[in-house]
Order: structure tokens, then sequence, then C-alpha cells
């Protein structure tokens, strides 16, 4: 119960503080400050020393705030609070004493409200008191350049800094005056009435030079300034000029490009057909159009067979397509070197059906089919065949050493024709063996294809780097030759 008295004490003793009573903000640290009235008593109460002092006490830790008080006898000078009060408080209340505060009226104790409500009714001077108030905060910051209000802690810094500011004027008006005793100490010098006509004319030439120093400046500042419009008008032809160069710049740029591109293009399509022309060049085109060859114990052409055997019977019809290569192939490399190659047998290539002309005009069919009884016209085309490609062998041989080939190397068949043998085997067919026959005929191809390597060599058809000696060559066509 005791407890109970004691809080409800308490209560009663802490003021409370009405929401529609004006508030204020130091300008300085923002803390907020109330106006608060209170009775006489709180500032004549020994017991409890100051009244801040004992609001602190009374409140205990629940009391935050800072209350400035404004006694009857000093209104615009507050007392400092303690320093435990100010630790316990986050604001600044501004506490009006009861002569210029509201005073709230309370009602009996068994009528009054709880302690912890606002009283209803606010004292008309108290709102006259705020508006004086607000009306010294006014005054107070025109005067002082000082936002106001502010709280006790920061007027305190404010008037420690005015004192140090009148403190160091104080001390700039003593040294002002010593400066002014020292001056008023100095004998004076007074100018004659002539020095001074001369002094100020003196000073009018300089002013009347200055002035012409002005103008020839003025003067030189509007051509500066002429120049200046004429250099800007030059600077923007130049940037059109230089807009138009790049652009013109950009375009041949694009159009050199572009034709780099078109000869890279063009440049190789050069190189493809150069290559594609060193390849032409280097094709055999007569090797490839005759290829001269063996199969068993035939000589072949065009893989035509050249020959008969009694267990394997060539058709004639094979024979002269083969025949037809043959005669084709040497009339081609003779007509070639013609004038200078004058030969005397005229070979006539006619497909399958060729023949062949002698020295006195004379024409011989150089295809079947034939009996092997009587050839007599076959055999002497055969003969003259023989003839040709072995004059063509001698012009060969003779064009080597014109172009200065040593002996050993100059063309020479690899097998040896007299008359109408070919090596010890007879071209004829009457009286034959068709065995001597067709290896005589092998080898008259083995001879035509020696001939046409060194035609290829020595013309403008490809040059046959694989082309062995005559030594080597003939050893070559006799390992290819059937035992």
């Amino acid at each position: 119960m005791k407890s109970n008295s004691n809080d409800n004490n308490n209560k009663t003793r802490v003021l409370a503080v009405d929401p529609n009573l004006p508030r204020w903000v130091c300008q300085n640290c923002h803390h907020s400050l109330s106006i608060t009235g209170v009775d006489d008593k709180y500032f004549n109460d020994s017991k409890s020393g100051s009244w801040m002092h004992g609001a602190a006490s009374v409140s205990g830790s629940r009391m935050d705030q800072s209350f400035v008080v404004l006694p009857k006898q000093r209104p615009g000078v507050p007392p400092r609070p303690t320093t435990q009060s100010l630790k316990a408080m986050e604001e600044s209340f501004v506490v009006l004493p009861p002569p210029a505060a509201s005073v709230y009226k309370s009602a009996d104790a068994t009528h009054a409200p709880s302690h912890d409500a606002p009283p209803r009714s606010i004292n008309s001077g108290f709102h006259s008191t705020i508006t004086v108030l607000k009306r010294a905060f006014e005054i107070a910051t025109t005067q002082t350049q000082v936002d106001q209000p502010l709280c006790l802690e920061c007027m305190r810094v404010l008037s420690d800094k005015l004192d140090k500011e009148v403190e160091d004027v104080n001390t700039d008006i003593k040294a002002y005056k010593a400066c002014l005793q020292r001056l008023e100490g100095e004998p004076r010098n007074l100018l004659s009435e002539a020095d001074f006509l001369r002094e100020k004319l003196k000073i009018e030439e300089e002013e009347r030079k200055l002035e012409a120093a002005i103008q020839e400046t003025e003067k030189q500042c509007s051509q500066v300034t002429g120049e200046l419009k004429e250099l800007e008008i030059k600077s923007n032809r130049f940037k059109e000029l230089e807009e138009r160069y790049w652009h013109e710049f950009n375009n041949f740029q694009f159009q050199l490009i572009s034709h780099q591109e078109e000869r890279d293009a063009i440049l190789a399509k050069i190189e493809v057909s150069q290559a594609h022309l060193e390849l032409l060049k280097r094709t055999n085109v007569l090797n490839d159009a005759f290829p001269i060859w063996y199969d068993g114990e035939f000589g072949t052409i065009n893989n035509f067979r050249l020959g008969r055997l009694p267990k394997i019977p060539v058709e004639w019809d094979e024979i002269n397509a083969a025949w037809g290569q043959a005669c084709f192939l040497l009339h081609t490399m003779s007509q070639y070197f013609r004038p200078k190659y004058q030969y005397r047998i005229k070979i006539l290539p006619m497909g399958s059906y060729p023949r062949i002309m002698d020295s006195s005009n004379n024409t011989y069919e150089l295809f079947g089919p034939v009996n092997l009884f009587w050839s007599t016209r076959y055999d002497k085309a055969m003969t003259l065949f023989l003839t040709s490609l072995k004059e063509f062998a001698e012009f060969a041989k003779s064009k080597d050493k014109e172009n200065n080939i040593p002996a050993e190397k100059c063309f020479k068949l690899p097998y040896k024709i007299k008359n109408d043998k070919v090596e010890s085997y007879s071209i004829t067919q009457s009286f034959n063996k068709q065995e001597n026959w067709t290896k005589a005929l092998k080898y008259t191809l083995y001879n035509l294809k020696w001939a046409l390597y060194w035609f290829v060599g020595n013309t403008n058809f490809q040059p046959l780097t694989q082309l062995p000696s005559s030594s080597s060559s003939t050893s070559l066509y006799k390992k290819q030759q059937p035992n």
C-alpha cells in the first residue's frame, strides 16, 4: 500500500505537457524545446534546490527532457542546469514562470481526472506569452544573425564564440588606436598650391594617357574581335572542308578497298588460270591420246592389240584399229617438222583403213583381212611403215646432233630396223609364223613409243622428265618383252 501511495504522489508531481502547445527545435543540435508553465514554489523550494534539479529527482529515469526556466527577475537569462540533469535529458524544455505561463486549473480531488491526462483549459495569458516569445526569437535571430531558439548548451557555445569574437574585435580596436596615435604624432608635409597644381596636372596627364591607352586598347579589342569573327568563319569553312574531305576520303577508301578486292579476285583467277595453264603445258597430249603398252604377247595402242596367235585369234577389226592409231601418231609427228623433215613415204591415216604411199605414189592398204599366203600388198604397207619410222628416227638423231647433244645420248631406236625386220623378226605375214609376226609388231610399237618420247621432249609439248637414257630404255623395253 505504501508503494502504491508513493507512485500516486510521483504521478501528481510530474508535469503533463499539452500536445497542442507549440514546440521549438534547437537550430543547432536539432533537439526539441518545449514550453511548460510552473508555480512559484518550483523556483523557491529550498529543499529541492533549483526547479530543474527537483524535476530530475522527481521523475527519475522517466524524465529525459531539459527544461529552460525563465525566472521572474531575469526572464531573458535562464540559469544553467546541473551536469546530472543534462546527462539524463535528451530534449530541452522552455519553462515559463507563473506570471507569464499558463496555469492548469485543477479540480477537486474527487472530480480530478487521471494523473497522466492533460488539463482541459489553458490560461489565455499563456498564449500571449508564447506570441511574445516567438517574436523575441525572431528579433534575436535578426539581431544576432543566428537562428533562434537554441538550447542551453548551444547557447553557451554561441556565447563563448561571441565572447571570443568580441575579444578579437577589442584587440583590433586597440591596434587601430595605437596606429592612429602614431600617425597623428608624425609630422605632416603639406603641399603648396603650386606643387598641388603640378601634381594635379601630372595626374591629369596620366589620366589622359590612360584614357588614350584605353581607347587604343578598345580599338585593338574591336580589331581582334573582327579578326576573331573572321577566324571563326574560316574555322567553320575549314570544318566543312574537313568534313567534306573525310567524306571523300571514306568514299575513296571504300572504292580502294573494292578495287583491291576486285584486283585480288582477278589475281586469284590469274593464278588459278596460270596453274591450269602450267598443268596443261605439262600434259602429255600425244602420250594420253596414244598410250602404247603391252598385253601379254601383244603390243597395244589405245588398248587395241596388234598381231595374232594360234591360240588367241584377234579380230581383224581390232588389228585394223591398232594400225590406224599407229599411223595417225607417226603421221602427226612427221607433219610437225615439215617442211624441214622431207619424208619420202606418206602415211594416210584413215581410221581403221589406213594406207601408205611410197615415193612413186603407189598406195598400199594397211588393213585386213588378208590371206596368210596371198598378202603381198599388206606386207608391202607394213614394210613401208617400218621404213617411215626408221627415217623419223634418223631425223631425230640429226636434230640431237644439231643441238650439240653427245653422240652416246643422241636418239636411237631401242630395236634396230632393217628392211622388213625388227631385230631378227620379220614384219611380213606371208610364210611367217604368227608368233614371230606378233613379236615384230610388238617391237615396232615399242620403237614408236620411244619416238613419241623424243618428240614430246623436243617440241612444245611437255618435256618428259621420266625419259630414261637410250641404254636404260632399251633394257626397259627388253625387260617388258615376253620370253
